[in-house]
């Protein structure tokens, strides 16, 4: 998940066909024939010929590319299609070769078609020797029929604070966003949800003639594969869900969970940083160092503090909470910008998170470059019914969250495009299965703090969950964690650990991360 400027990365969002009022929250719950594709059109699937190709003349032979159709409403399988780009690298030993291993990078709004190329040098061998690894980019992003809402750089933007007197605007926002959204897609929109994209996740299976599916997911990827092994229990094998997002909070707890994560990550940085007074010079006690944040804040929004000429006020610092989940990034960050405050030359790399990109990105790979965002809302707006529509609902809501959750707090309770959106094409999936997952966290993850996982975890019955004590970073697997070795036995045995585990990461530093892509849009987590 993520909640970012459109530049910066976590989860995603959902879409609708109308700007009215949401229904009373109501809940799906899933496992039944009628909320599957009808068994007509798994046969259709199957009988689909794949037409694999390779995915581009500079990309790897072995990395090739093929399209699914499938349809736009579930209830209407006859009606329009959408064609979904997927991908494959085959297993590198086929007399081992188990099955297939569908990868998810996370989002809404991510692009995983390239997932199989460069999962293939993060993956161990015993895991790529048993599975074809399956990329695909879902419905609404990339090639797979991307959304758009022509949406400008200024209105990709939802990092917002809470403010009275620029509530009237961020609500202008949300009403231009969710109307431009509408007028450009139309009745596509109900249909951009993580129910019709996990469907179409089993039409990829019967497509490629399996009869069930492995799943690597990472972030939002990890509410995808539990939403498809809660409607297709039969058909989910091993399943991996990495940087948890926890389903009873879809969506708009899971955007509030990243100011109440935040608030120990910054108390954990105050304490580590004033042991480290030596070096950082930001205060002795853990009191003094957040005086010292404070009033760089207080500072910043009275007189912006300029950085390679671009002015960063209090909120822009506010809106970098992500980095504190960090110590060190954090403490040399913070470092940076005191000296720029007081008229020195600050070093732009060491404040990433808080530093607003020079120019609007370039989002997704053929793809319009609001898509990552339009992908985002659309997800997250259609997904659930429980938005609020009454602004006031969010004004008061940000005011209490800014005091409880004073670095972020009022950021996360903002109002959103989907205050005005409309209803997606059903209810949210309640998600309490018992297949067997392997839940993979850090204890200081910044966009599916730890909360979120041991909330995934409470609802995935029948998983364990491997914690990684003191663990920074969004992304366990492939990362060299100390749950590496766990999650590769399950994957190439099959057998979950006995009862959940905690191993410990080693001491802070610039650690290696997993690689995904770029974050095209807002998502649980900046």
């Amino acid at each position: 998940m993520r909640t970012r400027r459109p530049a910066a990365s976590l989860i995603a969002a959902s879409a609708v066909a109308a700007l009215i009022p949401a229904l009373a929250p109501t809940t799906a719950t899933a496992a039944d024939t009628a909320s599957a594709p009808r068994v007509a059109t798994q046969q259709q699937f199957a009988a689909q010929k794949l037409n694999w190709k390779r995915c581009d003349p500079d990309a790897p032979a072995a990395f090739q590319c093929a399209t699914v159709k499938v349809p736009l409403d579930y209830d209407r399988p006859r009606g329009k299609k959408l064609d979904i780009a997927i991908s494959r690298v085959k297993a590198s030993s086929p007399d081992q070769r188990r099955g297939v291993l569908l990868l998810n990078p996370g989002g809404p709004g991510d692009a995983g078609l390239d997932m199989p190329v460069y999962m293939a040098e993060q993956l161990p061998k015993s895991v790529k020797s048993r599975y074809d690894l399956i990329g695909f980019d879902p419905r609404g992003v990339g090639q797979s029929a991307p959304v758009t809402c022509g949406l400008s750089y200024g209105e990709q933007v939802s990092d917002r604070p809470y403010k009275a007197a620029t509530f009237p605007s961020d609500v202008r926002w949300t009403r231009t966003v969710a109307k431009k959204c509408v007028t450009k897609n139309g009745a596509k929109l109900p249909h951009l949800t993580t129910r019709n994209t996990a469907r179409d996740m089993d039409a990829i299976r019967a497509a490629l003639g399996e009869k069930k599916v492995s799943y690597l997911g990472y972030s939002y990827g990890t509410y995808l594969g539990a939403v498809y092994a809660q409607m297709f229990p039969s058909r989910a094998d091993r399943f991996v869900l990495d940087s948890a997002v926890d389903p009873q909070r879809i969506w708009r707890g899971m955007i509030q969970i990243w100011a109440e994560g935040a608030e120990p990550a910054f108390d954990r940085w105050t304490r580590w940083t004033a042991e480290r007074d030596a070096k950082y010079k930001l205060g002795r006690t853990a009191r003094e160092v957040r005086g010292t944040f404070w009033k760089l804040v207080a500072r910043a929004d009275r007189d912006p503090i300029v950085i390679d000429g671009q002015k960063i006020t209090g909120d822009d610092i506010r809106a970098g909470h992500a980095v504190f989940f960090s110590v060190r990034e954090a403490a040399e960050a913070v470092v940076e910008l005191k000296k720029a405050g007081a008229g020195g030359k600050a070093r732009l790399a060491r404040v990433p998170e808080i530093v607003k990109p020079a120019t609007p990105p370039t989002f997704g790979r053929a793809a319009a470059e609001d898509n990552g965002t339009a992908a985002f809302w659309s997800v997250v707006c259609a997904d659930t019914r429980n938005w609020p529509h009454d602004p006031e609902t969010y004004r008061r809501e940000a005011i209490r969250d800014k005091a409880r959750y004073p670095l972020f707090g009022d950021f996360a309770s903002n109002i959103t495009p989907c205050a005005f959106w409309g209803k997606g094409s059903e209810p949210a999936t309640k998600v309490n299965n018992r297949v067997p997952s392997l839940i993979l966290q850090n204890e200081w993850d910044s966009q599916t703090p730890l909360p979120s996982g041991v909330g995934a975890h409470k609802a995935i019955k029948g998983s364990r969950m491997v914690t990684v004590a003191g663990g920074e970073g969004h992304g366990i697997y492939g990362s060299g964690s100390c749950a590496d070795k766990t999650t590769t036995a399950y994957l190439t045995t099959g057998k979950l650990p006995a009862k959940d585990l905690t191993c410990k990461a080693p001491e802070p530093k610039l650690q290696k991360s997993v690689r995904l892509p770029s974050p095209a849009a807002p998502a649980p987590g900046r």
